[in-house]
């Protein structure tokens, strides 16, 4: 297969955004034509494991770096959370550990945000100010028989200063006083790409996802029987793909790479 036709079967693209479009709060060389490129083959739908922000305003931010998303365009995980959380059970009275973003995503699917002595979940996503008192009430609120949602497990990350602690480390400290999410809905659960591919609305076998982790973009698209591209300008590098054992459909250098066809079986 050339390299001009290997990108031809696909109608629909999940593009990550830190490691893809951007690294260190800019974008990567090449990505806003690459990501024209794309669009012109198709629908490009942003899937991000972000749950500090809602989907309006990274949609805004990215949009002062040169790309054009619409909001509808940008699935988060602060979004998967309240439209999962909805499906499942209905409107319903959160108490959350998260940034502004996730308590805006749930409230627009409809959920209050209150105390937590009225909350019937608790939702967590990245919080940067998280302490010892939130973990303290997250316990109390546990004890109580109270059931909790996690956005993501992701160990790391990425801003423009450099990596910083993400959603996993706040559910692992949950998870050191004995509770377990009811569910974590972010990549790599299938959760978060049905969502995504409910709104792209293309046959899975012409869908390709596009990220720079192994475990969290590549493992979900396995999940869900897609095509899959690792792109090396983020965190996951190609000697991780034999020690994590998991496999992408592709390797590219870069999103450029990619729009020109120039794909590696790994």
């Amino acid at each position: 297969m050339t390299c001009s036709n290997r990108l031809e079967k696909y109608r629909a693209f999940l593009l990550d955004i830190d490691g893809v479009l951007v690294r260190g709060g800019e974008p990567i060389p090449g990505v806003t034509e690459a990501v024209r490129a794309l669009q012109e083959r198709g629908q490009v739908l942003l899937l991000s494991n972000n749950s500090s922000r809602s989907r309006a305003v990274v949609a805004e931010h990215l949009g002062k770096l040169g790309f054009a998303f619409e909001p509808e365009a940008v699935v988060l995980s602060s979004y998967v959370v309240a439209r999962y959380l909805l499906e499942t059970e209905g409107p319903s009275k959160v108490w959350t550990i998260g940034e502004a973003g996730l308590a805006k995503e749930l409230c627009l699917a409809g959920h209050r945000i209150v105390p937590q002595e009225e909350a019937n979940w608790l939702v967590v996503g990245v919080c940067w100010n998280v302490n010892y008192n939130m973990f303290a009430e997250a316990l109390r609120f546990l004890l109580n028989g109270g059931r909790y949602i996690a956005t993501n497990t992701d160990g790391t990350f990425p801003t423009p200063e450099g990596l910083r602690p993400g959603a996993g480390v706040i559910v692992g400290a949950i998870e050191a006083m004995g509770f377990y999410p009811h569910v974590v809905v972010g990549k790599p659960s299938e959760i978060a790409y049905r969502i995504a591919l409910e709104q792209v609305q293309a046959k899975n076998d012409t869908v390709l996802a596009i990220g720079d982790r192994l475990e969290t973009d590549i493992l979900g698209a396995q999940n869900v029987k897609i095509d899959s591209v690792l792109v090396l300008t983020g965190i996951s590098s190609k000697e991780d793909i034999e020690r994590q054992g998991t496999r992408p459909t592709w390797i590219a250098a870069d999103l450029p790479a990619l729009a020109r066809g120039e794909l590696q079986k790994p």
